[in-house]
């Protein structure tokens, strides 16, 4: 693949490596790495589907789960390329007093 393909799966890699580990993804980290799928696809360096694959197939393997387990089967309706879905799990959160 191209050098542009390799530098995004590198970030998408580091990105989903941060959430697995409990940090959140910067906005700007991720923002810089949406518009590179985008330039991706209008340079014709790589595909719309080829670009959805990836990262498919790198949540799978750093997340452990599909992202239609996660954010349910038709997760592209709210999160339309190049939008990465990725967020933390919410913090378990419990009511300090009884009102």
């Amino acid at each position: 693949m191209s050098k542009l393909y390799d530098e995004i799966r590198q970030r998408l890699t580091r990105q989903f490596q941060r959430v697995a580990e409990g940090d959140d993804i910067p906005p700007a980290a991720r923002f810089r790495l949406e518009g590179l799928l985008e330039a991706a696809v209008i340079s014709q360096e790589a595909d719309k589907p080829a670009l959805q694959a990836l990262l498919a197939e790198r949540h799978v393997a750093i997340l452990g789960d599909t992202l239609e387990a996660r954010l349910g089967e038709d997760w592209e309706r709210w999160h339309p390329f190049p939008e990465i879905p990725v967020f933390l799990n919410r913090a378990p959160v419990s009511p300090s007093t009884s009102d």
